[in-house]
């Protein structure tokens, strides 16, 4: 009887990883080319930070794991996207650069990405 329970508890194992893991074995080559084209073509028109980036995506309906993928992915240069997110910020309203900074993390941008984008904006 210990033998069976055992065995019982090892399939239990086996059935939480495998269904763990479903997401990720689902994903297919296609839509992470899918996921890695939006995200280039969103950084054509608006700066993202790369959190801001696979929220978005995941938005769109891609999963996590493509999502992350895609922007992974994309090319993008995370302190130049700081920099264009808090150029944009200036031309509609002024900042300090520690408000700059502090919106720029709130954006996604990490503390380096964000001081980098504040700085090289002129603040």
């Amino acid at each position: 009887m210990n033998s069976a329970l055992i065995a019982l508890a090892a399939a239990g194992v086996l059935t939480g990883l495998l269904c763990g893991s479903a997401t990720a074995a689902n994903a297919t080559p296609g839509s992470r080319a899918n996921a890695v084209r939006a995200a280039k073509q969103y950084l054509q028109t608006a700066p993202f930070s790369l959190k801001g980036l696979v929220s978005q995506l995941k938005f769109e309906g891609y999963s996590t794991s493509d999502a992350t993928y895609g922007a992974s992915h994309s090319g993008a240069n995370w302190m130049r996207q700081a920099v264009r997110a808090a150029k944009a910020y200036l031309r509609t309203m002024p900042f300090s650069r520690s408000g700059m900074v502090q919106q720029l993390k709130f954006e996604g941008f990490t503390s380096a990405q964000a001081l980098h984008g504040a700085i090289a904006a002129g603040l």
